[in-house]
């Protein structure tokens, strides 16, 4: 059962990874989002964005500042996504 449960988290980290690379804005190093447009535009792909931002920073694949964030609130921090994630 723990394995199912790690691919199905490994593969949200995959969606939302691939989301932030088709809406944020890339440069060479790494494609940036603030929270606010991406809850905007995540909201309809999945209802635990917030939990899966904060597996897939554990995980060293994308970058913020705090641990967890809130709608309206943090809508100014940026989330970086490095190139090679």
């Amino acid at each position: 059962r723990w394995e199912k449960g790690k691919a199905w988290v490994d593969e949200q980290i995959d969606n939302l990874v691939e989301a932030i690379q088709t809406i944020g804005h890339t440069d060479d190093n790494a494609t940036t989002v603030d929270f606010g447009t991406l809850f905007y535009h995540y909201a309809d792909v999945s209802d635990s964005l917030v939990g899966i931002l904060m597996r897939a920073k554990k995980r060293h694949r994308l970058y913020y500042d705090g641990d967890m964030l809130f709608q309206s609130k943090d809508d100014h921090v940026i989330i970086t996504v490095p190139v090679a994630a």
